[in-house]
């Protein structure tokens, strides 16, 4: 069975109006550089730079990795910024903004820079088709859009003492000075009610950061991507745990030491720095063993890694991904 290029969305399926009213600009962007078109083998992810995919032989036991469906993508969401609720995110996320935006990328680097997110959207854009695994035990097939993260900070020269990369969310009132970023609440909540201190923090470990896999994600699904899922600009690190993929980027800072990380600061017991998708190793609450994909009804074993461990267990030898998690 051959896949054409015009049943990778089926907008009339899975457009969601409400929340897509500025969906056209990233279309024509990506049209305009051409897509690295990544299908997921459930044994490993084959990578295959395409610009046309009529031929393109999808992988072997069909549906075993099919994509998440762009409703549950979009209508099933933690971003606890908006609500703790799954199925609230997206009506409370209508209300932000994402234009003006702009990033910073400093610290430990040569040529610290501002970068506007319609410069970033410039970036020669892949679609990648990821699995996604929540530490809450459920997962879905993400068809992202976006930019490997070694993309940009080869525009700013990390400097040999930088160890670690630090990224910070948007969040009104607290973010980096002199940058333009929408003014108001924009409909997020305090912090006293999501139960975690604001603005959100992540961190990896530099050479994590700069790992092919690891990517800014500026689209979903071919379209811009969704308040709920990050807008304009977030990470995505395939083989960690979903709360990792920071959201809404505003900073991004090149340090020495470990940075703080937000559910690390709330809770060390449960989350450490790394969480690498392990089913060895079980959070307090939930068993990492098995996972619910959305979509299906029968659980399915989770794989060590999130399946891409060819790929990135060699950045781990020698530590004990029981105590390191």
């Amino acid at each position: 069975m051959k896949i054409k290029s015009s049943e990778i969305t089926d907008e009339k399926t899975y457009l969601n109006r409400r929340n897509f009213l500025k969906a056209g600009a990233l279309a024509g962007t990506v049209a305009a550089t051409g897509l690295a078109y990544r299908w997921l083998n459930p044994a490993k992810i084959e990578l295959a730079a395409r610009k046309d995919i009529e031929n393109f032989e999808p992988a072997p036991e069909p549906g075993r990795d099919e994509k998440t469906s762009l409703e549950d993508i979009t209508n099933y969401n933690n971003y606890y910024e908006f609500s703790t609720s799954k199925t609230a995110v997206a009506a409370a996320a209508v209300s932000l903004k994402t234009r003006p935006w702009e990033i910073t990328v400093d610290g430990l680097v040569a040529k610290p820079r501002v970068f506007g997110i319609d410069e970033l959207l410039k970036f020669d854009q892949e679609e990648r088709i990821y699995r996604f695994r929540c530490v809450e035990g459920w997962s879905m097939v993400m068809p992202w859009v976006g930019f490997p993260i070694n993309a940009l900070l080869d525009r700013v020269e990390p400097l040999s003492k930088a160890k670690y990369a630090a990224f910070q969310t948007f969040y009104p009132g607290s973010n980096p000075v002199n940058l333009k970023l929408p003014e108001g609440d924009n409909g997020m909540q305090s912090g006293i009610f999501a139960g975690i201190r604001f603005p959100y923090v992540e961190g990896l470990r530099l050479d994590e950061a700069l790992h092919p896999l690891a990517i800014l994600a500026t689209g979903l699904y071919g379209k811009e991507l969704p308040n709920q899922n990050g807008a304009p600009l977030r990470l995505v690190v395939p083989w960690k745990y979903g709360f990792k993929s920071i959201k809404s980027v505003v900073r991004i800072s090149l340090t020495e030491e470990q940075p703080p990380t937000t559910w690390n600061i709330a809770n060390s017991r449960e989350y450490g720095f790394y969480s690498n998708v392990n089913p060895n190793v079980d959070h307090p609450r939930w068993s990492q063993a098995t996972e619910r994909r959305i979509g299906e009804l029968v659980r399915r074993k989770t794989l060590m890694f999130n399946g891409y461990s060819e790929e990135v267990a060699d950045l781990y030898e020698g530590m004990d991904l029981r105590k390191e998690f």
